[in-house]
Order: C-alpha cells, then structure tokens, then sequence
C-alpha cells in the first residue's frame, strides 16, 4: 500500500473562486502557516500584471513554477498554499502536486461574477471578463478535477462554512486512511492520464507515417 499523503494543503482553482480568503481562514484555524503563491511572486518580483505586460505570459508562467516548485518542496504538512489559477498548467506543478492534500474550490459564474467585473487588476480578464473567466473554466476544470483530491464546491456557502468543511475532512480521525485513499487515488488518475497521453502519440505517429506514406509522390512539390 502505498503511503499516506501527508504533505501540505494546496489550494487549486480558477482566480476569484476564494482561494486566499478560505485558505488564509483555514490556516488560521488550524493554527498552521499559510502561503499565498502569488502574494510571494508580487512581494519579490513586482506586480503581476506588469510582468504580464513587460514580459508576457510564458515569462510569468516559468518564473511561477519556480516560486511554486521552491514552497512546495519547503512547505509542511502543517501548511495551506494557495496556487494561482493557471498554476496547474505547469507539468512539473502537476508532478509536484502528488505530494499535497489538493482542494480544488470549485465555483460557478453565477458566483465569481461581482468580483471579476470589478477587479480590472487580472490581466487575463482584459476584454471581457466575462468571456474570458467561462473559457478558462472549460479549459481548466478536467485538470483541476484530475488533480484534486476534495473539490469543494462553494456556490451557496459563506467562507465560515467552507472552512469548518474543510477543518473538519482534514482532521477526521481516520484521515490516515482516508489520506491513503486518495493517494492511490491520485496515482491511478495520473497512470490515466499518461496512458491517454501515450495513445494519444501512437495515434499521431500513426497518422504522420501514413500522411508520409500518401504524400510520398509529392515529395518533389514546388
């Protein structure tokens, strides 16, 4: 049997579903140390939104993985991380997320909708907001849901509700068990998802040789 998972609390979702509020909460709690991965990015290399213009994504896309590979290789069990939105797209994130207790905070429009029209400080809410957070949310979510191991669904509770749900899985007396579960859960998803990946380049492979094999006449084109 594979071990428990014992390694920090990190929060994954998508920006304004309440990560940094019901994480710092939680941590509060539980009377554990709280980091917020972005905070961090912000406090050393400037705000976000100026890399972002300065830099571009990818930029700021490998300089978070960094941040969130240097805590998540330092952060105790006795820890909540909270992850920025687009973290979870890091492969090395992802592999790193193994090791933590994954709490996606799931969350509708319906509910994110005040706080991501107000907020004009997410550059990639630029345009229409709206728009933007919807097609994020239908890229992202099978990875959220690929790596959470508790998706708590917000839609209706206050932050109060959420944490006391959340304080109360973690210190379940038969968390050990529990926490060994979802482990093997978590492995068994990612064996999937790398089965899946793997058909997936066999397919490719197969349709490149055969484009090669029908396009062999052509081979002297323009």
């Amino acid at each position: 049997m594979e071990p428990p998972v014992r390694g920090p609390v990190a929060f994954i979702g998508l920006m304004a579903t309440g990560k940094s509020v019901v994480g710092a909460q939680l941590a509060s709690r539980l009377g554990w140390s709280f980091i917020d991965t972005d905070q961090l990015i912000v406090a050393r290399h400037g705000r976000i939104s100026r890399i972002f213009s300065q830099q571009g994504e990818q930029a700021f896309r490998r300089l978070e993985a960094r941040v969130v590979a240097e805590v998540l290789a330092e952060a105790s069990a006795e820890t909540v991380v909270s992850l920025g939105g687009g973290a979870v797209l890091d492969e090395g994130t992802q592999a790193l997320l193994a090791g933590a207790r994954v709490v996606f905070l799931d969350a509708d429009l319906a509910t994110v909708r005040r706080r991501i029209t107000r907020d004009r400080s997410r550059p990639l809410l630029a345009g229409d907001p709206v728009e933007a957070w919807t097609r994020m949310d239908r890229e992202r979510r099978p990875v959220y849901e690929r790596l959470a191991d508790i998706v708590l669904d917000t839609r209706g509770h206050s932050i109060d509700q959420l944490v006391t749900e959340l304080s109360t899985q973690l210190q379940n007396p038969h968390d050990k068990l529990h926490n060994s579960e979802l482990h093997n859960r978590k492995l068994h998803n990612r064996k999937l998802h790398n089965r899946k990946l793997h058909n997936s380049e066999l397919y490719n492979r197969k349709l490149h040789n055969s484009e090669l094999y029908n396009n062999e006449g052509d081979s002297h084109g323009e």
